[in-house]
């Protein structure tokens, strides 16, 4: 193998091993540091010294060893530069050794259980303190391992935008004191919360693209779902985030079906659903059935779950129960009262009962301040009224979607669905 294809080989094993291990090393390093833009720093630090060393000296037996053996060893360098040496040295116990220079030797490094870092670093940046933009991209840099221009493509804003917030999303924690640990007592279930909203909204942007050419980003939905895994690997006594993890199994099972030929939105009732993934849908089965063993009222997650398993259960979209899926919608309407539960509910009724009915809720929703430039109103007012033969209603409400949505592939076939009911008029 040439020289050449020997490095590149290399610096594409470095970056697959970062993206594995990144989050273990951050939270190891944010643990004896207590400061998560510190540990990232430092962590960094270590991905640069693998870049140095690993295309020369090979690639270690354990990587991701190597990398937190070099983090300790620059956490020591810091810390005899600072006046405050001794007191975190004593903090810091036997946890760091204190040795000369040279190259870490994996073997050497006790094996720790980062568990409960991996924990404290997942709750730490997602805390409240921070702006809902602020957690998502400090979220996918610590713990999904995503450099910034990654993160800017994914939300189509610019890199400096998306540098910025990580950079306030470190000193807004730093400057508020926030410990890095997991949160006891009252305070779990709101800051749970946080950190399933957070994960939940990656998923979303990747599944539905609010702006762009694409209709889906897989890689955004990817990316949530192993966080989500992780975390129901950390507290697995918790409903709700089996229940996420549910929910984002069954509808990633669609992802395929989902996208045309030529990228264009497939709608669920006219997907093939002989290409929807059952190895997806099985493993959303099963995370749904351990939410629901763990007893307690149904979380919201674990309710949307239930509606989405409702659709992967049906063969077919005449099979689908949406006399279920409605009560389902009623359910999810009283743990979390919301003007877009109610604008699917009506879809629901519209399903079950007949689309005057679930145009009759729609109606009503058209006062809601939160839904005026919302284009899925008028997307699904332009369907009820499509099936209702009021053609001419339909074009302009499918019209009026169009001009709000941000997304170009949405617009489309938006655009096309009004072209269609004047060509079923005439």
């Amino acid at each position: 193998m040439a020289a050449s294809d020997a490095h590149d080989t290399t610096r594409a094993t470095i970056d697959a091993v970062w993206r594995i291990e990144s989050a273990r090393v951050i939270a190891g390093l944010a643990r004896m540091v207590r400061d998560v833009g510190l540990a990232e720093e430092l962590a960094q630090d270590a991905l640069v010294a693998a870049l140095e060393q690993w295309p020369t000296e090979g690639v270690p037996r354990n990587p991701g060893a190597w990398l937190m053996a070099i983090g300790k060893r620059r956490a020591i360098d810091r810390l005899r530069r600072e006046e405050t040496l001794e007191r975190k040295l004593g903090e810091l116990g036997h946890e760091l050794e204190i040795g000369g220079g040279g190259t870490p030797d994996p073997a050497d490094e006790a094996v720790e259980d980062i568990s409960d870092d991996l924990l404290r670093l997942v709750f730490t940046a997602c805390h409240p303190v921070l702006s809902t933009e602020a957690r998502v991209a400090l979220t996918l840099r610590l713990l999904g391992g995503l450099t910034t221009p990654e993160i800017a493509r994914a939300f189509l804003v610019p890199e400096p935008t998306v540098a910025q917030r990580i950079v306030r999303a470190k000193k807004t924690l730093a400057d508020a004191g926030v410990p890095f640990e997991v949160p006891a007592g009252p305070e779990l279930a709101e800051r749970l919360a946080s950190v399933l909203e957070v994960i939940y909204l990656i998923f979303n942007e990747g599944y539905s693209a609010t702006a762009g050419d694409d209709w889906m980003r897989p890689a955004l939905c990817e990316d949530a779902m192993r966080l989500g895994r992780i975390l129901a690997e950390l507290t697995p006594r918790e409903p709700e985030v089996h229940g996420l993890v549910a929910l984002m199994e069954i509808q990633a099972s669609r992802a395929r079906a989902r996208v045309g030929p030529s990228g264009e939105p497939v709608l669920l009732l006219d997907q093939d659903r002989a290409r929807w993934d059952q190895l997806l849908i099985r493993r959303g089965l099963t995370a749904l059935a351990k939410a629901e063993a763990l007893g307690g009222t149904r979380g919201p997650y674990t309710v949307q779950a239930a509606i989405a398993a409702c659709h992967a259960r049906a063969r077919t979209p005449q099979e689908t129960d949406w006399t279920r899926i409605a009560a389902l919608y009623a359910a999810l309407a009283q743990l979390n009262p919301s003007p877009v539960v109610e604008l699917n509910r009506a879809v629901a009724l519209g399903m079950a009962f007949g689309p005057e009915t679930g145009l009759a809720l729609a109606d009503e929703l058209l006062a809601e301040p939160a839904l005026q430039r919302y284009h899925l109103l008028p997307g699904v007012r332009g369907d009820l009224l499509e099936k209702l033969g009021r053609l001419d209603e339909a074009r302009a409400e499918f019209e009026r979607a169009a001009a709000m949505t941000r997304n170009e592939r949405e617009r489309a076939l938006l655009l096309a669905r009004a072209g269609a009911c004047v060509t079923a008029r005439d």
